[in-house]
């Protein structure tokens, strides 16, 4: 990409906003940084040292003097810099599209509303074990937690960068191509920014596959409904692989290519079936449910992709413990055991931990409230939940919700909610953190929730 004396405007100063400003600048772009908060001083400080200039707390007409805008993927089209930066013609895009338009590697681009971290940790697993063999290394990037022009510059044509997608991610890319795209799944999420309609929450993810040609893998969950009808009877240049626990539904045919065959992981080949793995090798106390199921399913299906034997997937999939804050077993206190799943932001990934948890809960939830329809999990509420420990914005609207079905308490701070649980909590039950909302009226990310939860479990046993 020929940048040189290109003037960049960034849009936002989060760690995606910033990687990108450091790319564009040593490619030899004159960028401005622009955030409408403060930004730390000493960022500030490094920033204009390498001769970026920086705005805060407010856009000025600056922004608009540019050949080019990269915007951080957590400002919504509708914000007035944005109207107007489209009113003057400026090409908006993508911190991923930028990165992905210096990237040498390999690509494996993962997203859907839930699974995508855990997915994505077992495709970095899988192919850094198959990288010390082979001599290549795996970058983890994007939405993971890692802006993606922070390492790209480092990747060479062996490497292979795996890029966790979030749709907001995804909605300013035009030429990003994955050699592997998955998706996991599509369903109710962020549908503020998307105006309350999923198909057009589905359509930024769809970006994911739209540059992919001849070469390239597509691997989708056949269990999605949404992306069951997508998929079906349409052709595609690229290679389309099928992943699914569920059977063909009514008389369809059944096209999963990575499935779930009684106890075992299978991959349908030219020549027959090949078992991958038991799932009886890979459940574990903080890595079970049959959404991990499926999460594994779609990390063969990649790895078969990219050529990866099944020896080295069984050995990672054997070792592979899950990830931070997605249903993470923090600890047993007085016989009942403590469950972190601050990355549970939506309904969905709520209902998936229930449906994990082994017998009866004490289920602590709520935060931002994104317009969830808790009645669609009122009758999973009904069989494994003794008690709802309400706490954040959302606690109003979920007392509401759960009235005359479970009994809830309402917490004033987290503190107060794993106090509550702790009380509640008998022998044998769980007590699930998964509160199903966003993390953003109390905490600074859905991280920063899971971390101080376990903080104040910690707090409980006496040292």
């Amino acid at each position: 990409m020929d940048l040189s004396g290109k003037k960049v405007s960034v849009i936002g100063a989060g760690k995606s906003g910033i990687a990108a400003a450091e790319l564009l600048k040593s490619a030899g772009a004159d960028v401005l940084l622009s955030d409408f908060g403060r930004i730390d001083e000493s960022t500030v400080l490094r920033l204009e040292n390498k001769k970026i200039s920086v705005e805060q707390e407010g856009h000025s007409e600056r922004v608009y003097d540019a050949d080019l805008c990269v915007i951080s993927p957590g400002i919504p089209p509708s914000v007035e810099v944005v109207k107007t930066l489209e009113s003057k013609g400026i090409h908006i895009v993508s911190e991923i599209e930028i990165a992905s338009r210096f990237c040498k590697a390999r690509v494996v681009g993962i997203t859907g509303t839930d699974g995508k971290t855990t997915t994505s940790t077992l495709i970095h697993r899988i192919l850094e074990a198959d990288g010390l063999r082979n001599e290549y290394r795996s970058f983890s990037v994007g939405n993971i937690g890692v802006p993606f022009s922070s390492l790209v510059k480092e990747m060479t044509p062996r490497d292979v960068a795996v890029v966790e997608l979030s749709s907001y991610q995804l909605e300013r890319c035009f030429t990003f191509r994955p050699d592997v795209a998955v998706i996991t799944n599509i369903t109710p999420d962020h549908l503020k920014r998307y105006e309350g309609d999923i198909y057009r929450y589905a359509a930024a993810k769809f970006h994911i596959y739209a540059n992919q040609g001849e070469s390239d893998t597509l691997i989708y969950n056949e269990d999605d409904p949404l992306l069951r009808e997508h998929f079906a009877g349409w052709q595609f240049p690229f290679a389309v692989v099928p992943f699914g626990l569920e059977p063909a539904h009514g008389g369809e045919t059944d096209r999963r290519v990575v499935l779930l065959d009684g106890e075992s992981v299978v991959v349908r080949t030219s020549s027959g079936e090949e078992e991958v793995i038991e799932i009886s090798e890979f459940l574990k106390n903080s890595f079970r449910g049959r959404h991990n199921i499926s999460n594994v399913l779609a990390a063969v299906a990649a790895a078969r992709a990219l050529g990866i034997s099944s020896d080295v997937v069984r050995s990672v999939l054997r070792e592979f413990k899950g990830v931070e804050h997605r249903q993470e077993f923090v600890m047993t206190l007085h016989g009942a055991s403590w469950v972190n799943d601050s990355k549970a932001t939506n309904i969905n990934a709520m209902r998936q931990a229930l449906e994990a948890v082994p017998g009866s809960c004490v289920l602590i939830a709520g935060g931002q409230d994104k317009g969830n329809d808790y009645s669609s999990i009122a009758g999973l509420v009904r069989e494994k939940v003794s008690l709802i420990v309400a706490m954040g914005e959302s606690k109003s609207i979920i007392t509401a919700a759960f009235d005359g079905i479970v009994a809830v308490k309402e917490a004033q701070s987290l503190a107060d909610a794993v106090s509550l649980a702790h009380e509640a909590a008998g022998e044998g039950e769980t007590v699930l953190f998964s509160p199903g909302c966003a993390s953003f009226d109390m905490f600074e990310n859905f991280e920063d929730r899971g971390i101080k939860f376990k903080q104040c479990v910690h707090h409980l046993q006496p040292c």
